[in-house]
Order: structure tokens, then C-alpha cells, then sequence
């Protein structure tokens, strides 16, 4: 589901981190996950705190999204999900495809970031960090299909890539249905930032006999709006992007863990997790951090 990246050279956790409470580190969390950029956190940081680094913030990035993603892929298992919807969203590491150099390609250019959400709990039970390919697209549908606990109502765009991977995936255990758009030319003036105007969707069955009524990416692109809203490195034109794959990976893995155990959902009065069944209570950013301690502290017990 998540790419889990080790910090590299990583031998135990970070005692400089020990320096700053649960409390502190809590603070630099909540302003990564409102959308603040590495630099405005720890300049906002250091205003409220004293002294802080930059490093010292990139350094709990890593190891608290190291943790989420873990804590995630092994929690989010046996789900209650009934209609799940799945879609990707373009970023970049580095530069664009485009601009970057032949021998930087491969961690750097475009990044795709899958998701899947369940309609009914608004859960991300699943995402997978690669390309825009049918390789990424087989390990994104794999990994999401053995944590349903039921046969379940599948909805992705046209992207021809989600056939054989569902197919592989699910086979005939499950309803799944491709909602394809249609645009018309693109409008005259300033055509590079003006959407293609929309004329209809067409809902075509693949497998299995999936609802007309919950044939939809409604929620699924309404989270690709969030994560644009919660991750300053997805802003667009601007200089925010990430620099570091390993980076982009652990600021996902926070703003899901953030999005599904800490975040109360406005419609259901609870936070994604609990709705699902995942999580018997609230969480706080602070129980976040004790959570990456814990992971930390078995980890470098455990070599």
C-alpha cells in the first residue's frame, strides 16, 4: 500500500529529537499537516519555541512518517468498505519529467500518488507512490484488495492500466465500474491554466454488477482537493515542491495518518478511522508522536 523508505543510514532514533517534549514536536506536526512548508514551520517554530532548525524538522518528518506509513499498513486491515473509489494525482520530485536530467531520472521527475477512499466511511484504506503505469497499478490494486474484508463496489476513472489490475487483483470477487468523462476543446484565451469544458460522464460495467447509483470519483477527487489543500510540496507553481522522493513519501504517510486517525470528518462526527472500525478512539497529534516513539524505540531494539 505505502512505500515504507527507511531514513537512509539511519542507525538509532534521533536523540537530538529527545531535546523537544511530545508537546513541541506535536506543534511542528499540526503546522505540516495544515500546509505549512519545512521552512514557515520552523520559523514559526522558533518563534514559539526558542530555538529550532530546519534540520530538526526535516528530521522528525522522516521518522514520524516512517512510523505512519507503517502503523498504517499493518492497521488498516479486515475493513467494513462497501463502495471504494480510486484515482491518482500528478506531482514532482525534483523537476518535471520534462526537466530533468537523464541521470536523475528515475527517483526525480513525475510522481503519481493512488488513492483509494471508501464512500461510506471517507477512509483511505490504501496508496501507492510510482508512476502513472500498469506496474504501479497492479501493486496499488493489490495491495488494496486484500484489505477489504468484503466483496466491494469498485469505481475508477477511464485509465485503461485499471483492468488488468483489478482483474489480477480481485478477479470476479468484486462489482467494479469505470466512470468515463468527456471533454470538449480546450477554451480559447488562456488555455494552459482553463479546464477542458465537461459535457457528460458515461458509466461502463467491467466486472461483477456494480450499482448504477454509487458508480462515482466524487469523493475520490474531492481528496485529491485535500491533499493539495494539507501538503504545501502538491501546491502548484510555486517552489514548494519536494526535493527528496524519501520526503514526499513521509509527508503523504503523515498527512493520511493525520487525515484518518486525528482529523475529525465533518459529515460523520468522527474521524475516518473510527467510522471504519480501525480505531476505537480519537487521536491526537500527540499520540502520533508516542506512536513513532514506540516504532523507533522497537526498531533499534529490535537490531
Amino acid at each position: 500500500m505505502i512505500i515504507i523508505l527507511d531514513v537512509k543510514n539511519k542507525v538509532q532514533y534521533d536523540l537530538a529529537m529527545n531535546k523537544k517534549s511530545t508537546k513541541e514536536r506535536a506543534q511542528i506536526l499540526s503546522l505540516l499537516v495544515e500546509g505549512n512548508s519545512l521552512r514557515a514551520t520552523t520559523r514559526i517554530i522558533r518563534e514559539m519555541q526558542g530555538g529550532c532548525s530546519i534540520n530538526t524538522v526535516t528530521k522528525l518528518l522522516e521518522e514520524v512518517g516512517e512510523a505512519c506509513a507503517w502503523y498504517q499498513d499493518r492497521h488498516l486491515v479486515n475493513l467494513p468498505c462497501k463502495h471504494v473509489q480510486v484515482d491518482e494525482i500528478w506531482s514532482f520530485v525534483y523537476s518535471k519529467q520534462k526537466n530533468t536530467p537523464d541521470e536523475l531520472k528515475g527517483e526525480n521527475g513525475d510522481v503519481w500518488t493512488w488513492t483509494a477512499i471508501c464512500a461510506d466511511t471517507k477512509l483511505i484504506p490504501s496508496w501507492r507512490i510510482g508512476g502513472r503505469d500498469a506496474a504501479t497499478a497492479h501493486e496499488f490494486i493489490g495491495d488494496l484488495a486484500p484489505r477489504m474484508a468484503n466483496r466491494i463496489q469498485l469505481t475508477s476513472d477511464g485509465f485503461k492500466k485499471y483492468e488488468n489490475a483489478v482483474e489480477a487483483a480481485f478477479g470476479a470477487d468484486v462489482d467494479y465500474a469505470m466512470l468515463v468523462k468527456i471533454y470538449g476543446q480546450a477554451p480559447e484565451g488562456q488555455k494552459r491554466y482553463s479546464p477542458t469544458e465537461f459535457l457528460a460522464t458515461q458509466a461502463r460495467r467491467v466486472t461483477g454488477n456494480p450499482d448504477q447509483e454509487h458508480v462515482s470519483t466524487s469523493y475520490v477527487e474531492r481528496q485529491n482537493l485535500t491533499m493539495r489543500m494539507s501538503m504545501r510540496r502538491l501546491t502548484r507553481l510555486t517552489n514548494a515542491f519536494s526535493k527528496k522522493l524519501d520526503n514526499h513519501a513521509h509527508a503523504i504517510a503523515l498527512h493520511f495518518m493525520h487525515y484518518n486517525f486525528v482529523r475529525i470528518h465533518k459529515s460523520l462526527k468522527v474521524t475516518p478511522a473510527m467510522a471504519a472500525g480501525a480505531s476505537d478512539t480519537l487521536w491526537s497529534l500527540e499520540d502520533v508522536v508516542k506512536m513513532a516513539d514506540d516504532y523507533w524505540e522497537k526498531k533499534n531494539y529490535s537490531n
